[in-house]
């Protein structure tokens, strides 16, 4: 819904009724992704793609529907319906695409006005009802049960976290829920071995990964074809220059005095929500000094995870990256680390 806000706000300023199609799910080699809208106002006006032009002319039609009776509808469209070539998907993907009266949109105005302005919000939505998450504050709507909004809730703040969208299981019920908000950054410094695991875990998880090294025979798009970016700079220069906020995640493997020193300088600063760096136990504590002699705080220093990842007993770059994967994971939600089979506690929190 991202790309066609504009012109949803104009509709809403101006009292236009409209429906909202959105694809909810894909198979094979459907054009678009999960998220993707078109919208069909009272008077015939479309806005946006639900299929890069295959099914748009059967979405047309159901979405005018949906305005004159006001009930929402979910549609399945692919090369497999009796119709194919008419309404079918050339590509041979399939899609499922929900269409719903702006009325049943919870909040609208709201989540339109965040969306424009880059706030981050996520939706909850079946065919009929809508629950609408906020990074922080309570849900907005109702699917209908209170034990399915918490459970519907719980998982739209974990997909917001990274700025992912996707159908879950709710209280054995599926719902579909679409975050608007960028990508969560990892940052990999050290083109290494190493770095290459952790960029590919990275992008598993849904970060936008960036590996930066001031070596450009190392950094190429060749060594870390997963990575969004390569950069060749000085990490702490780089650092300086980019975007931090608090959901990225910082990578140190250089394990190398004159990269990690001035870089953990200024990375002790950022408002990043994890901070790792490799190394032995040895170069850690020779690190930890150096650091204090340049002046850094102890208060700054304890946001610092070094030796990077947790003991899994790792060898390899992958299992090093499964080892910072899970020390990233239990960071974010407050995980202990320790075996599911020793706790009592719910496994996925209140």
């Amino acid at each position: 819904m991202r790309d066609i806000v504009d012109g949803l706000l104009a509709w809403r300023a101006s009292g236009t009724e409209f429906a909202l199609a959105t694809v909810v799910n894909t198979w094979r080699s459907a054009p678009r992704r999960p998220g993707a809208a078109m919208a069909v106002n009272a008077s015939g006006e479309v806005i946006g793609s639900v299929s890069g032009g295959c099914v748009e002319g059967a979405v047309y039609a159901a979405a005018q529907e949906v305005l004159q009776t006001g009930k929402a509808q979910t549609q399945v469209y692919g090369v497999s319906d009796g119709d194919a070539l008419e309404a079918g998907l050339t590509c041979g993907g399939t899609i499922e695409v929900m269409i719903q009266p702006a009325a049943a949109l919870t909040a609208i105005d709201e989540v339109l006005d965040a969306v424009a302005a880059g706030r981050p919000v996520a939706t909850v939505t079946v065919p009929d009802a809508q629950l609408v998450v906020w990074p922080a504050g309570p849900a907005e709507g109702t699917l209908g049960d209170a034990e399915l909004d918490r459970q519907a809730a719980q998982q739209a703040a974990g997909l917001l976290a990274h700025g992912r969208s996707a159908i879950v299981q709710a209280c054995e019920r599926e719902v579909f829920v679409q975050s608007y908000a960028a990508p969560a950054r990892m940052i990999v410094f050290g083109a290494i071995d190493f770095a290459a695991a952790v960029a590919r875990i990275g992008k598993f998880l849904g970060y936008q990964v960036t590996v930066c090294d001031a070596r450009g025979v190392f950094a190429t798009p060749a060594r870390f074809p997963e990575a969004d970016e390569i950069v060749v700079e000085w990490p702490h220069r780089y650092l300086e220059s980019t975007e931090v906020d608090e959901r990225t995640v910082l990578c140190v493997l250089t394990h190398d005095p004159k990269f990690d020193i001035p870089l953990l300088q200024v990375a002790l600063h950022t408002p990043a929500r994890y901070i790792g760096a490799m190394g032995s136990r040895r170069t850690c504590e020779d690190r930890l000094a150096r650091l204090r002699e340049a002046g850094v705080s102890e208060a700054a220093l304890s946001r610092l995870r070094a030796p990077i990842g947790l003991d899994l007993g790792a060898r390899t770059p992958e299992e090093t990256a499964v080892a910072i994967a899970a020390e990233i994971v239990a960071l974010s939600w407050g995980g202990s680390g320790a075996p599911l089979t020793d706790l009592t506690a719910p496994i996925h929190g209140a």
